[in-house]
């Protein structure tokens, strides 16, 4: 057992330790800073853009960069490549100039004189035996429109693209570019970045429309939230009205007014859209904003349907009627004299199209009509209606026509 000295001097060491991890004192060079730009926001490279690839090949970056040699001359086709599926992988010539091996373009491989030269040194997996194994090279085929020798003859090095490659052993997909770091070339103003605009189809391939492509091999592109807050989470349904109303033209990038119309007309209805409790809320706010309600909901058919089922409507079954309870207030407040807030006839002057959800206008002439017509008689019209009557009679007498019958002294005294 150790002595009590001891193990404070070890609770000392391990205290102190933590303190300079944290505080970076012995932390060495971070493999973040290695990494393109925009990778603080964008860790982890798109694998719908970048697909992966297997790289079955032995190459240290960082030693070759040690020993003075440019990224162009293993990558000579950079400099005047102008299309991402462009081979810019080196040709095994030019890696025969330093190894002393034979690539000819036919017949067998010969390896160099030195274990600097001997296949095993950069190719993974290989065998005297079976020769045949070695695993070829699969340059990755990236979804994008990129021309490097645009950027080339602009000066920007390979590293504004690709970050630090000259530090890593090993280049893989972590050193493909970030689009938060495109966006900081391609968003400056006209002087700096030149024609290319930062807009998604610079860079996307295009589809129908002239829209971004968005349904590839790898999966679908969706936008990340960084950019305008477009993120299609789960709770994008809610605020994607201020998304697009804020930046109409990004939307427009990647969706027709039919993806708008789809949910907006009705015809795709989201779930989503309303809450968990929307059966005890929703007609407060039918009452509300009904036009809102009619974006995506026909009140003859979706709401009548349902109230008709649940026995809020006169016309509905007794027995769900019996169970439901009353829809209206009681008739001493929503029919009969005094007319108050909570009256029939301020609801309809108020909104007529919450009525016509569940009645017609059969339902307000059995009470509205005249004798002759069928109806009780009640005077739907508010006071020194007559003196105007005539006007409204000349435009339409259609509405006339539905309480009154054409021998009724009433409507000959409005021609």
């Amino acid at each position: 057992m150790m002595r009590p000295s001891t193990r404070m001097l070890w609770l000392v060491c391990a205290i102190a330790l933590i303190v300079a991890v944290a505080s970076g004192a012995l932390a060495g060079p971070s493999a973040s800073a290695w990494m393109p730009p925009g990778a603080a926001q964008s860790p982890q490279p798109s694998p719908v853009i970048f697909p992966s690839r297997p790289i079955p090949i032995r190459f240290d970056h960082a030693r070759h960069t040690r020993m003075k040699q440019a990224c162009s001359h293993c990558h000579p086709a950079a400099l005047t490549s102008t299309r991402t599926s462009d081979r810019l992988l080196p040709r095994p010539t030019v890696c025969d100039a330093c190894h002393g091996a034979k690539h000819p373009e036919s017949g067998p491989v010969i390896a160099g004189a030195t274990a600097l030269g001997a296949c095993a040194t950069c190719h993974e997996g290989w065998q005297a035996e079976q020769p045949q194994a070695v695993r070829r090279m699969q340059a990755i085929d990236a979804k994008l429109r990129s021309n490097h020798a645009v950027h080339a003859r602009r000066k920007i090095g390979c590293g504004q693209c690709h970050g630090a490659v000259q530090q890593v052993g090993q280049a893989t997909t972590q050193n493909m570019p970030r689009m938060r770091g495109c966006q900081g070339c391609h968003d400056l103003p006209a002087e700096s970045r030149g024609d290319a605009r930062s807009e998604c189809t610079t860079c996307h391939l295009q589809g129908e429309g002239g829209r971004m492509q968005t349904h590839l091999p790898g999966g679908v592109l969706r936008p990340p939230r960084w950019l305008g807050q477009a993120e299609h989470g789960a709770d994008f349904a809610r605020r994607h009205a201020k998304v697009a109303g804020d930046n109409s033209r990004l939307c427009a990038s990647c969706h027709g007014e039919d993806d708008c119309a789809r949910c907006h007309d009705g015809r795709m209805r989201d779930r989503a859209v309303h809450p968990n409790d929307w059966l005890s809320m929703h007609a407060v706010s039918a009452r509300q904003n009904s036009p809102r309600c009619d974006a995506c909901h026909r009140a003859q058919s979706f709401c009548r349907t349902c109230h008709l089922r649940a026995g809020v409507t006169a016309s509905g079954s007794s027995l769900a009627r019996a169970q439901q309870g009353r829809f209206h207030p009681p008739a001493d407040v929503f029919t009969r004299a005094p007319k108050t807030a909570r009256h029939h006839a301020w609801e309809a002057q108020r909104n007529l199209s919450a009525c016509v959800s569940c009645h017609s206008e059969r339902d307000c002439a059995g009470c509205h009509a005249s004798r002759g017509g069928g109806g009780l008689g009640v005077n739907p019209h508010g006071p020194g209606f007559l003196s105007r009557c005539g006007l409204a009679l000349r435009r339409n007498p259609r509405p006339c026509l539905v309480c009154h019958d054409l021998s009724d002294p009433v409507l000959g005294s409005c021609r």
